[in-house]
């Protein structure tokens, strides 16, 4: 049984909200309070996830410059680098869970890829 179910199609429309959430909700949430870092990590990654949507050669990328196989690279990378920067950086209390729960759901998204039939596979 293959649960791979998340397509390119449901990924590129997931891609703004999740950006612009990168964005604002350390603002809502006040992160920051363990670690300034914490705050911005994830401002700058929402901007940055941002312009990779915008390039990336999907369904709501605008200068589809980038392959989608690039783009899912730099979404795992994304979610290692969220699960390792609460330990190396120290973050408690809704720092630290913030960026859990977000390194959770970006490495879940990846590993449910489910690829076309002519995109190649990805390791």
């Amino acid at each position: 049984m293959n649960i791979r179910f998340v397509t390119k199609t449901i990924h590129a429309y997931l891609d703004y909200p999740v950006a612009l959430g990168l964005i604002a909700l350390p603002m809502a949430l006040n992160l920051g309070q363990s670690n300034p870092l914490a705050f911005w990590l994830s401002v700058v990654t929402g901007v940055a996830a941002l312009i990779l949507t915008v390039l990336t050669d999907h369904e709501t990328g605008v200068i589809r410059v980038l392959p989608y196989s690039f783009h899912l690279i730099v979404d795992f990378a994304v979610g290692v680098v969220f699960l390792a920067a609460p330990l190396v950086l120290g973050f408690k209390g809704i720092d630290l869970a913030y960026y859990i729960v977000n390194a959770i759901a970006v490495l879940t998204v990846v590993s449910l890829h489910k690829p076309d039939v002519a995109e190649p596979q990805i390791a």
